[in-house]
C-alpha cells in the first residue's frame, strides 16, 4: 500500500529528498513542512503549515494525516530531539536521536569521541575561557590554525586564521562578541589540515553502514578558496579524487568505526552520517561530522558509486 511521508525542512536538500521519495511506488504523497516554492505543488508533493518545532502538535498531525514516516532534513530539529519525541509518540522518524546528533551539535563532543576511538582528525583542544584559548594559540606549534564554534552555527562557525593574531581575534569574536550566539560558548582550536575536502555520507541502522557516492562541497565564499566559510557554495558528485578503494577505506576506518563507537557508548546512530574529510598526505582525516544529509551534497548525489 502506498504511504504518506512528511519531510521536515525548507531548503534545496528537502526539495531533492521530496522529489526522490515521490518517485517511489510505495509513496502516495510527500508533504514538506514548511517547504519552499519548489515544493508548493509538484505532482505528489505539497507543502504543510504544521508547526514542526512543537513536537506534540507535530506528532498529532502525523497521526491525523496518516503519515507513515517522517524524514528530517536540517540539524536543528534533530539536536532538539524530534526523533526521540516522535518515536515515543509512535510516529516512525528517520534520523538520529538528540544524543547521537551531538556528533554535529557539539564539535567538542565529536573531537573527544574521535580521539577515544582512534578516528583520524586534526590535533585540537577545546576551551570555555577565551584567555586560555589565546594562550593555547600562542604556544601552538601548528603551522596554521582553525577556530570553530563548538555548537550549531549553520555551517558558518569556522574561521581559518592566517596567523596567531587572527586566531586570537576569532576566539574573541566568537566567545566575547557572540558572533555565532550560544554556539560559541565553547570553542575548538585545531591545526589547519592541508589537502582537498570531500564529503562522504552513509546510511546507518545503528550497526551497519551503506556508503553513498562521495561529493565535494565548496565552502569558501570567494573564487580561489578565499573568503570566509559559508554553509556551502555548490557541490558536485561523484568526486574523481575518491576512488572506489579509498571510499572503502573511509567506510571502514571512519564511517563504520564511528557507528561502532556510538553503539559501544550506548548511543546507537541511526540515520544519515556525514563525514567531512580532508584528503591529506597522511590519508583522509575527519574535519567534522554532520548528523543528516548535506545541503548541497544531497542535491547532487543521484549517481552510481565510483568503480
Amino acid at each position: 500500500m502506498a504511504e504518506r511521508v512528511l519531510v521536515i525542512g525548507s531548503g534545496g536538500r528537502e526539495h531533492a529528498l521530496a522529489w526522490k521519495l515521490a518517485q517511489s511506488p510505495h509513496v502516495q504523497q510527500v508533504l514538506v513542512a514548511p517547504g519552499n516554492a519548489g515544493t508548493a505543488s509538484c505532482g505528489k508533493i505539497s507543502n504543510s503549515a504544521v508547526n514542526v518545532s512543537n513536537h506534540t502538535i507535530l506528532a498529532q498531525y502525523c497521526k491525523d494525516h496518516n503519515v507513515a514516516l517522517v524524514v528530517v532534513g536540517p540539524e536543528v530539529p534533530l539536536a532538539a530531539g524530534i526523533v526521540d519525541d516522535l518515536t515515543a509518540a509512535g510516529v516512525p522518524c528517520f534520523g538520529p536521536s538528540a544524543k547521537a546528533a551531538q556528533l554535529e551539535a557539539s564539535k567538542s563532543f565529536s573531537k573527544s569521541f574521535m580521539d577515544r576511538y582512534g578516528i583520524s582528525t586534526a590535533r585540537w583542544s577545546s576551551f570555555t575561557d577565551p584567555q586560555e584559548a589565546c594562550s593555547y594559540i600562542q604556544g601552538a606549534d601548528f603551522p596554521a590554525l582553525v577556530v570553530k564554534a563548538s555548537g550549531l552555527a549553520a555551517g558558518k562557525g569556522v574561521i581559518v586564521a592566517k596567523d596567531k593574531e587572527e586566531a586570537c581575534q576569532a576566539v574573541l569574536d566568537i566567545m566575547k562578541d557572540k558572533a555565532f550566539g550560544a554556539a560559541g560558548d565553547t570553542v575548538v582550536v585545531e591545526e589547519l589540515l592541508e589537502g582537498e575536502e570531500v564529503s562522504c555520507l552513509c546510511f546507518s541502522d545503528g550497526s551497519t553502514v551503506a556508503a553513498m557516492p562521495p561529493a565535494q562541497d565548496h565552502k569558501r565564499l570567494l573564487d580561489g578558496d578565499k573568503g570566509p566559510n559559508t554553509g556551502g557554495m555548490g557541490a558536485y558528485c561523484p568526486t574523481p579524487q575518491v576512488s572506489g578503494e579509498m571510499l572503502q577505506q573511509i567506510k571502514t576506518t571512519v564511517l563504520q568505526k564511528t557507528v561502532d563507537g556510538m553503539k559501544e557508548d550506548g548511543i546507537p546512530y541511526v540515520g544519515v552520517l556525514y563525514a567531512g574529510l580532508m584528503l591529506t598526505q597522511q590519508g583522509p582525516k575527519v574535519l567534522e561530522f554532520n548528523c543528516r544529509f548535506g545541503d548541497p551534497e544531497c542535491q547532487v548525489s543521484n549517481h552510481p558509486p565510483p568503480k
